[in-house]
């Protein structure tokens, strides 16, 4: 008996009872449809007057009235058109003048400097300077979008381009590549990541100018829209107008990573996001 042990009995466990959770990707509407939902009952209430910003259900009202009545489509296409052509001559002169600068030597000392030089000039501090040299037209609108789309290109691009790793370019070379097939093969692949960076900045600033660029005596546009709001004390439509600006900043922004997820499978981050 000495040499036996006894087991103890365990303690009885009660049954865990079913632990319900909320999915992740609903966990993270919580938070925004929790201030809606306080933003509204402070409108309700009284505590939040309609001259300092308007109830969600006015905001929305007016959204679709104003869709309704075809006054919100035809500026939102003037917005749109302006960012179009302000991004494309920006992020095309910026890319153009990165490659030059940082292919070359030569090419990096005769444009790096300037611009580095404009960069630190406060873009929006342009303004009158634009509205001087062009008058009131279109011209200073699309040039302030292409400005701010510019230099987030050149500056990310031309890093890219400085920061390829060398052993990358000596084996090009030991494969039997010349100049320019290191530059396809190996220089604007390897830049290509830095490079889609900056064009997801350049989005980013680019809205935020088209904001400054359409209260320059616009008579069209989403700007045009809220300032004529501003004067009537209309938040709800100039919330209206600040949303359309945001959705056109999410919209942009989830096409450049469409196009990041599809060029970039090679990189190691893009392959385990994919498996």
């Amino acid at each position: 008996m000495y040499g036996r042990t006894v087991p103890l009995p365990l303690p009885s466990r009660k049954p865990k009872a079913a632990r319900t959770s909320v999915p992740a990707a609903y966990r993270r509407f919580i938070s925004p449809l929790a201030i809606l939902a306080l933003w509204q009952a402070g409108s309700m209430a009284g505590l939040i007057p309609a001259r300092i910003i308007a109830a969600p259900s006015a905001i929305v009202a007016t959204a679709f009235t104003l869709v309704a009545s075809g006054e919100l489509i035809p500026d939102l296409l003037v917005s749109l058109a302006r960012a179009v052509v302000g991004l494309a001559i920006g992020i095309t002169a910026g890319a153009i003048l990165a490659l030059i600068a940082g292919l070359s030597r030569t090419g990096e000392d005769a444009i790096d400097p300037p611009m580095q030089m404009l960069r630190a000039v406060p873009l929006l501090g342009l303004t009158p300077l634009l509205i001087l040299w062009f008058g009131i037209s279109e011209v200073p609108k699309i040039t302030l979008i292409a400005l701010a789309s510019f230099f987030p290109v050149y500056i990310t691009l031309f890093a890219g381009i400085r920061g390829v790793d060398r052993k990358l370019i000596e084996a090009g070379r030991v494969f039997g590549l010349d100049r320019w097939g290191v530059i396809r093969e190996v220089i604007l692949p390897g830049s290509l990541p830095s490079a889609l960076v900056g064009v997801r900045q350049a989005l980013g600033i680019a809205w935020l100018s088209l904001v400054v660029a359409e209260q320059i005596n616009a008579d069209h546009g989403i700007g045009y829209l809220i300032m004529n709001a501003r004067d009537f004390l209309r938040t709800d439509v100039i919330v209206v107008g600040l949303a359309v600006y945001a959705l056109l900043g999410l919209g942009t922004d989830a096409i450049v990573r469409a196009i990041e997820h599809r060029t970039l499978r090679w990189r190691p981050s893009i392959l385990k996001a994919t498996t």
